[in-house]
């Protein structure tokens, strides 16, 4: 399992336009890739008081590296960005960074 890891940050007064614009275009532009081994995504949000910002975190959950690929391209690591995201965004992680589950635990 890999897990591929983005962060964005947005003003205070665009956080919800960008949260909405998340769950009604983003995300579900993703699914409808239908990406074999694509598992699911997370949306985490928090203030980020010492800017007055507030920032986004998205977790992909993927099968294989190749899977990865397949939604991202050779340069697997390029941030997936769209021109209406970066409309909202202060700034953001051109760079996505991915990690191999190593091990994972439930009570």
């Amino acid at each position: 399992m890999i897990a591929r890891i983005w962060h964005g940050w947005t003003t205070t007064q665009n956080a919800d336009a960008y949260e909405t614009l998340l769950r009604a275009e983003v995300f579900p532009g993703i699914l409808a890739k239908q990406i074999v081994g694509f598992e699911r995504i997370e949306l985490f949000r928090r203030p980020f008081e010492p800017a007055g910002e507030v920032e986004f975190m998205t977790i992909m959950w993927f099968a294989t590296l190749d899977a990865v690929k397949s939604f991202a391209g050779e340069d697997y690591e390029a941030a997936y960005v769209p021109d209406a995201a970066r409309a909202l965004l202060t700034r953001y992680d051109h760079r996505s960074r991915h990690y191999e589950v190593r091990e994972g635990q439930s009570a």
